[in-house]
């Protein structure tokens, strides 16, 4: 990505984002404490993976040990030497812990005499994040009161943005000269990120990740997490799940932000409305004087329109049937309005008082918004847009960059993977297949780091965390289509990595870990700044590393980082540590996948069904072979198995017989042949491996059968 490529994707050029951030360079610039052992700082589930990353010059293995509250040792064993880390620019080795189960708080894992910080594993980790991550946009809410009894005194304040002065307000705005000559009701909706402006690019891809939390959550069985009085909004106990109540107020500015008929380009989405000039920091959105402005409508923003509105129609039918039909008829009127004018394009100029948003190419919108349609009527037109699309069938739809608001074809494929339609079948298995490979992409990445992170060096650029986060969204669908538990195991460590697995040892989540981020950059979230104000609220994610290092604040800090080390939790490090709703939006979808009991791919964990015995057959100096006998102790018989497990002494497999086996660091995966692939209940079926060591030949501890631990 070039550093265009990395404002591209936020929107806010450097020349024109500088703000008052040459103010704080002589501020309080917090340093993370961190240690050696890096944990998630949150903690582990009981059932999930349980990996730790220790940074070390040692080329050899070294000693862990787990102990929990009271100092007792629990679990113990040998890491794995992983050596140079090229993104973190780090020497590392990796220590797994995923055989113990046990619960409790208060656990620290001990290598070479160097402490983790502590955490938790238990069953109800992610509850808290589920909740949290999802009141961010509460927080971020225009046109309304912010209620102490839901968000917490500190966070309370007046609604922004309704014409109460000082405010200008949003309900009669005009546009900017040339536009248009009329005012528009364009209150309410979330303000994007540290900044006062509301976006329909980010608020569309936002929305779509709310709703599709629950969507996802609704074929998985654990809607009901989502459900009516589950979370902090003031529309509790009106019926209607209270993610789709979140999501109604950005939909309803959404859909506020659309040419009335009779005006010029009807239909059409103006692009984005913001204060005139760069608001000023800090400033609470009541407080904001300025004139605000309606942006010339695009294509983009008007798509943005069409999918989201698409996507209300169908998941919001059962619980307020009125509310869907004007989604399906906006949706409707967006669309008929971009096809008329195919080419209205954001341009990266327009970039005073907001991010420009600039988006030059939004054939993959049209591809996302016909998706969005045709799942939601199944009519013709929209699907011969959708197969008439280069998109649907280009290998492009998912990158290892991930999705983004200027990126969206890989919405439509997982939109159509994952919601019944009329495709043909060999269409529909092509399309999911393309989410299956690119999960598996985002897989090899993880397995060539020490950190697990599902993004390559070259990619820490402005927002990288949404971009770990996003991928890992995709590694969730292809698990819920699959069934298969490698992928959910990937999406756990991309949360590790989110919560202090990582090159700095932080938490990129206010609120969570022990030592986690609090200043971002943010108008009314600004502590660093003026004491009187708060720190931003628990489950806020920080944008992450940058390496292109875009703002004063980064430039005088973090000269020659490595590309994962280039974050300082500073407020004037805007370019690595602003929020916004898109990069919450999949924070917060992974917190409640994560979250889910019964959890991973559409229904409950596997259970322990099998016994495998591992017999070393013969040793030499730097080699062995080793037969590995798995049993069925289930009730029913098994067709077509999996077997993993980890190498805790650095032996590397070399070949295997009767049965496919690959490997990436530590650990190994077992696929049966043609003919072994059916278990019957008490059977019992042999495979080989030959393998290279290196002083040590301890064998494997734990091994796990589709994700099931084995006896």
């Amino acid at each position: 990505m070039s550093a265009f490529d990395s404002v591209r994707r936020h929107g806010r050029p450097l020349a024109t984002a500088l703000l008052a951030s040459s103010l704080l360079l002589g501020g309080l610039l917090a340093t993370p404490a961190t240690t050696a052992v890096r944990v998630n700082q949150v903690g582990y589930l009981p059932d999930g993976p349980k990996r730790a990353t220790v940074v070390t010059s040692s080329t050899q293995s070294l000693t862990w040990q787990l102990r929990n509250a009271s100092g007792t040792v629990v679990a113990s064993g040998s890491t794995v030497p992983r050596g140079a880390d090229a993104p973190s620019g780090q020497s590392v080795q990796l220590a797994e812990f995923s055989s113990y189960q046990g619960t409790g708080t208060g656990y620290v894992l001990s290598v070479d005499g160097r402490d983790s910080d502590p955490f938790d594993i238990r069953a109800n980790l992610y509850d808290g994040l589920r909740s949290d991550a999802m009141a961010f946009f509460y927080h971020q809410r225009s046109g309304v009161a912010i209620d102490a009894s839901l968000a917490g005194s500190a966070y309370a304040r007046p609604a922004g943005h309704l014409g109460v002065s000082p405010n200008k307000g949003d309900t009669s705005v005009p546009c900017q000269s040339g536009v248009c000559d009329y005012t528009q009701d364009v209150r309410g909706g979330w303000y994007d990120a540290g900044d006062q402006g509301k976006y329909v690019v980010n608020g569309g891809i936002s929305t779509w990740l709310v709703v599709n939390s629950f969507e996802r959550a609704k074929r998985a069985g654990t809607d009901a997490a989502l459900g009516d009085s589950t979370l902090r909004v003031p529309e509790r106990g009106n019926g209607v799940p209270d993610v789709l109540d979140e999501a109604r107020w950005e939909l309803e500015f959404l859909m506020r932000m659309q040419v009335p008929a009779g005006k010029p380009y009807a239909g059409m989405a103006f692009h984005k409305i913001h204060d005139a000039a760069w608001t000023g920091i800090p400033t609470r959105p009541d407080q904001d004087a300025q004139p605000r402005e309606l942006h010339r409508p695009s294509t983009a923003a008007t798509l943005n329109l069409a999918a989201a509105a698409a996507q209300c129609a169908r998941v919001f039918r059962p619980y307020d049937s009125a509310l869907a039909d004007r989604c399906l008829a906006a949706a409707r009127r967006a669309w008929t309005a971009a096809q008329a004018n195919p080419s209205m394009y954001a341009p990266d100029s327009d970039s005073t008082g907001g991010g420009a948003y600039g988006d030059g190419q939004v054939t993959d919108e049209f591809y996302w918004a016909a998706a969005e349609l045709y799942a939601t009527t199944g009519e013709s037109t929209y699907r011969d847009a959708v197969t008439s699309s280069s998109w649907h069938t280009s290998a492009g739809a998912f990158t290892p960059y991930g999705f983004g608001w200027a990126d969206t074809a890989a919405l439509g494929r997982i939109t159509l993977a994952t919601v019944p339609n009329g495709l043909p079948a060999s269409d529909l298995a092509r399309i999911r297949s393309s989410v299956v490979s690119a999960a598996d992409g985002h897989l090899s990445t993880m397995a060539g780091q020490g950190y697990a992170v599902p993004i390559p060096k070259d990619g820490y650029f402005w927002g990288s965390n949404s971009e770990a986060a996003d991928n890992a969204v995709v590694m969730a669908v292809a698990g819920e289509l699959t069934g298969e538990a490698r992928y959910r195991t990937a999406v756990l460590e991309s949360m590790d990595y989110l919560l202090g697995r990582n090159a700095i040892g932080q938490s990129y989540v206010t609120g969570y870990g022990e030592t986690s981020s609090r200043n971002q950059h943010h108008r009314f979230w600004a502590h660093q700044l003026d004491a009187s104000l708060p720190n931003p609220p628990a489950g806020s994610l920080a944008g992450g590393p940058n390496s292109a290092l875009q703002d004063p604040v980064a430039q005088e800090k973090l000269a020659g980082c490595a590309p994962a080390a280039c974050y300082i939790d500073d407020i004037g490090s805007y370019s690595t540590n602003e929020v916004a709703i898109n990069w919450n939006a999949p924070l917060a979808w992974l917190a409640a996948y994560a979250a889910d009991r019964p959890a991973g791919g559409g229904g409950p964990q596997p259970t322990a069904s099998c016994a495998v015995t591992y017999k070393v057959d013969n040793a030499w100096s730097d080699g062995f072979t080793a037969t590995v006998a798995l049993k069925n102790t289930g009730t029913s018989a098994v067709d077509g198995w999996r077997l993993t497990w980890s190498y805790p002494g650095g032996q590397r497999v070399t070949s295997a017989w009767n049965a496919t086996v690959t490997q990436s660091g530590a650990d190994v995966v077992a696929h049966n042949a043609d003919w072994n692939r059916a278990i019957a209940p008490g059977a019992t079926v042999s495979f080989g491996v030959q393998g290279s060591l290196s002083g040590r030949n301890p064998s494997p501890t734990a091994f796990a059968l589709d994700g099931g631990a084995c006896d």
